[in-house]
């Protein structure tokens, strides 16, 4: 039997969604965030067999393809390779830590390396400028092609002008959206590793089970202080950026203390009204996940309920 066939379960499924989500909010080119940290990790420790060997390069060979020898390429290409070294280190010192943390490792690192680097060159400007012109080419595409589809009739005023805005909103806040997006990178990079080198799919585990280090409600709750008091231009924009990471992330904690409090899983009706109301209310739906998820760090809901179970 191949190894590839020993193991089945529905990890595919969650490397699946984290690839949906790197898809949906990158800033940066995908296949760069999820196939460095792949093809590092391949060429540490992962290269036995001769099919891990054929993909790792075609992987390699689509990255490197794919440079459009801009700027921003380099930009790119730096942080995912400052993601993917933290994450093989420290994949390689601490193995029996739980992936959420050496991901959240990883990515701290990074981004300290990164700031530590642009902001002691005096970079800051030009990489927010890199960031929002990447930002509004995309946006300039796509109501290009609104525009195609509408037989070359222009969109509303209004609606160009919302769009503008969100545009700049998301470059304000695009180092959490990055931060962001390199967790879900690496969650991809790292259950094709797990599955290419052992034919297991045992590398995600369930959302229901999804948790991380108490002590970062203080990162949440020093950004919210920053935020608030407004203590300068630059102190706020750390603040906000620190809630906006941090509130996804208790965002998803929520969500895995509801579906560990329903058994596992929800109805089909349950996933119906959770998805209308992402849809139509999507600020009171993450709003009280964000709750649940702070909630959790105090009360340890799960922890208290299996103790009740036992």
């Amino acid at each position: 039997m191949s190894p590839l066939r020993r193991e089945t379960g529905r990890g595919w499924v969650r490397a699946l969604l984290l690839l949906a989500i790197t898809l949906a909010i990158s800033v940066v080119h995908p296949l760069v965030l999820i196939g460095v940290p792949f093809v590092l990790m391949m060429l540490v420790t992962g290269l036995q067999r001769p099919a891990a060997f054929g993909l790792t390069l075609l992987v390699a060979v689509l990255v490197v393809a794919s440079m459009d020898g801009t700027p921003f390429g380099y930009v790119e290409r730096a942080w995912a390779l400052l993601v993917g070294g933290g994450f093989t280190v420290l994949t390689l010192v601490r193995p029996a830590m739980r992936f959420i943390a050496r991901a959240l490792g990883a990515v701290a690192v990074a981004m300290a390396a990164a700031g530590a680097l642009v902001v002691g060159q005096g970079r800051w400007v030009v990489l927010d400028w890199l960031m929002e012109d990447r930002m509004r080419q995309g946006v300039a595409a796509a109501l290009d092609m609104l525009r195609q589809i509408r037989g070359g009739e222009g969109l509303p005023p209004s609606v160009v002008a919302a769009v503008q805005e969100t545009v700049r909103l998301q470059a304000t806040v695009f180092p959490a959206v990055l931060a962001l997006a390199s967790l879900s990178a690496l969650g991809v990079a790292w259950w094709s590793y797990v599955r290419l080198t052992t034919g297991r799919d045992h590398g995600l585990r369930p959302l229901r089970e999804f948790r991380f280090n108490d002590h970062l409600v203080w990162v949440f709750i020093g950004g919210l202080a920053l935020t608030v008091l407004q203590w300068g231009g630059e102190l706020a924009r750390v603040g906000t950026n620190a809630v906006v990471f941090m509130g996804a992330l208790y965002a998803v904690r929520g969500a895995a203390v509801v579906m560990f409090l329903s058994g596992g899983g929800l109805s089909a009706l349950s996933y119906m009204l959770v998805a209308a109301g992402l849809v139509f209310m999507p600020p009171l739906v993450m709003a009280g996940a964000l709750v649940i998820g702070l909630g959790d760090t105090w009360f340890d809901v799960r922890g208290r309920a299996a103790a009740r179970a036992a």
